[in-house]
């Protein structure tokens, strides 16, 4: 039986005084501890998303399909040119699109969830992160159902992935700490600026074409020198070489991308639990 008279002391800056070590046990612990509450929202987020919607979930796969459609459509009319792909157009565009909507998906509902919650995050003191995870959250069980999909394109097209296909949902981690920890970045701002929704999804729809998701990646050119830069073009593409051909071109390039995803993802969930005492004087 816990003690009646147990108290919790709130004291400005205590996190920070606190120390790294016992800090960062902290958040793993208070992360663990709320893995039901994750649950709970997902839950929530999924039926509220659902509960008047003709489709539902089928809507995962609307948009894919629609823009795998115009994009095959101008490929075969010659209007476009995406070069030469190791499999028919629709199964390497297809695949790319159902990578890349883990990260956009993923980032813009991370990116509103905490300001979502807002009146959760007045009334009640728990782990802002379950906001953002469970966010997350849906964006990977929307990924499964496209999953279902790009299997069906697979079957059609007679395309056999390779052995090693069995290994991308761990080359998928970074992607997904990635998505994470801008998520805890945005999340903030937006808190803030209620513009910030808005930017992030602008600038998803630009790097979805500045990104090899729906072509080949090129050597040269503009579009090589920047994604030469782009942590989302070596983790996506390395997913979908590993998938397709059974290893990556660029293995270094992915194991830098996945240093950097790395480092953002602890980067920005250790800055999200020092400002968490004070969002609720944000909302």
């Amino acid at each position: 039986m816990p003690e009646l008279n147990h108290k919790i002391i709130y004291e400005p800056d205590a996190r920070i005084r606190k120390g790294l070590l016992n800090s960062w046990k902290e958040m793993f612990r208070e992360q663990f501890d709320s893995r039901g509450l994750v649950w709970r929202l997902f839950v929530r987020n999924f039926l509220a998303r659902n509960k008047q919607s003709a489709l539902g979930a089928a809507w995962a796969v609307a948009m894919p399909l629609a823009v795998v459609g115009v994009f095959a459509f101008l490929n075969r009319a010659g209007i476009m040119n995406v070069g030469a792909t190791p499999v028919p157009y629709p199964v390497f565009a297809l695949l790319g699109l159902t990578f890349w909507q883990l990260f956009a998906t993923g980032l813009a509902g991370c990116t509103g969830s905490v300001a979502e919650g807002g009146g959760m995050v007045v009334k009640i003191n728990f782990p802002k992160e379950a906001l953002v995870i469970s966010a997350l959250a849906q964006a990977v069980f929307e990924f499964i159902i496209r999953l279902a999909l790009v299997i069906a394109v697979f079957w059609y097209y007679g395309v056999t992935p390779s052995r090693a296909c069995l290994l991308f949902p761990l080359v998928l981690v970074p992607l997904v700490l990635l998505t994470l920890g801008l998520g805890f970045l945005f999340s903030l701002l937006h808190a803030v600026v209620r513009d910030t929704l808005n930017v992030v999804t602008l600038a998803l729809t630009f790097l979805l074409f500045l990104t090899p998701v729906l072509y080949p990646a090129s050597e040269e050119g503009l579009f090589a020198q920047f994604n030469f830069y782009n942590p989302l073009a070596a983790l996506i593409t390395g997913a979908r070489d590993l998938v397709l051909t059974g290893h990556m071109d660029s293995p270094l390039r992915y194991a830098a991308a996945a240093l950097i995803s790395l480092l953002v993802f602890f980067g920005a969930w250790r800055i999200f639990h020092l400002v968490e005492p004070k969002m609720a004087e944000r909302i």
